[in-house]
């Protein structure tokens, strides 16, 4: 195996989405290397300490959170001189992240006041108040034309659907959910899965136009869901809770189609015992048995100098 040589890096580092270069945050400096070489390709100056990377889907352009000032800097790789800096002022930045066209950037800010929509190409923004969430609550259909962002008003959750070529609000609607921990859009876009907080397991379908299809209960009185995930196809959605099982549910009739369970404690499926005649069972070298992973070496002296190796 071959090394390269160190290099220095202070923050977060990530690869591009075409795989081509690796962004690594050093202080206040941004360094773009070349994958292959890991020649520096661009070298970028914030105003302040990195604390976030993340680029752009179409992997043109870097964005850079500095949320100690609080201040998020964006750069293009191809055009070195453009440069972008959004600040929000004392409404602060808690958490940034690109839209699917490359071209919007979504800031929310401190104690979710306000989740903003910037511009790249007009410098335009839109405003959505009250996001449930900093850095959760917000997807994009597949084709990224629209999004679900999750916001909370008057002690209830609720679903704004919006369009990303104008950014305007399509539709609202109240979701069913204690305290709303999460939305995904389907990946053929035809559905939205909602789920409530771990206090509560509580899984919601929904369609685009607010319509509830399917509410999913496995079970009460216990630590609700930990995760939810789509499958490839968009055909299952797999829901992982608390009580280590996780169950798939049909996206036709939206029942549960399969149930795995996590065992308590993970076994090595081999039961083998290996034995070897030795003279003297203390100078027995054991890197000469070939023994299978997980396997306790054992050694007893019983008048004919056998050593077993036992499965635990």
């Amino acid at each position: 195996m071959e090394f390269t040589e160190s290099y220095k890096q202070t923050g977060p580092c990530c690869f591009s989405p075409d795989a081509r270069f690796l962004a690594v945050a050093v202080d206040y400096r941004l360094v773009v290397r070349d994958v292959v070489s890991l020649k520096v390709v661009q070298l970028f100056s914030c105003v302040d300490k990195i604390s976030s990377l993340e680029w752009a889907p179409d992997s043109e352009y870097i964005l850079c959170g500095l949320y100690k000032r609080p201040m998020v800097q964006a750069w293009s790789l191809s055009q070195p001189d453009w440069t972008c800096k959004i600040d929000e002022g004392p409404a602060g930045i808690a958490y940034a992240r690109w839209s699917p066209d490359s071209r919007h950037i979504l800031t929310t800010s401190e104690f979710q006041l306000r989740l903003t929509v910037w511009s790249l190409v007009n410098q335009a923004c839109v405003h959505v108040q009250w996001p449930k969430h900093a850095s959760r609550g917000v997807s994009f259909t597949k084709d990224g034309k629209f999004a679900a962002i999750c916001t909370r008003r008057d002690c209830k959750d609720y679903i704004n659907l919006l369009s990303c070529h104008s950014w305007e609000i399509m539709s609202v609607f109240a979701v069913d959910t204690i305290d709303l921990a999460g939305v995904e859009w389907s990946p053929n876009d035809s559905a939205i899965a909602v789920w409530d907080s771990l206090l509560e397991y509580k899984v919601l379908i929904y369609s685009p136009d607010g319509r509830c299809l399917f509410k999913y209960l496995a079970y009460e009185s216990g630590l609700g869901v930990k995760s939810v995930a789509w499958s490839p196809c968009g055909q299952f959605l797999a829901v992982g809770s608390y009580d280590q099982a996780v169950r798939t549910l049909n996206h036709l009739t939206w029942k549960t189609f399969a149930e795995f369970t996590h065992a308590a404690s993970i076994r090595s499926p081999c039961n083998a015992a290996i034995f070897k005649e030795v003279d003297d069972p203390w100078q027995l070298d054991i890197s000469e048995l070939c023994l299978s992973e997980g396997f306790s070496r054992n050694m007893q002296d019983n008048g004919a100098g056998k050593i077993r190796c036992d499965h635990p």
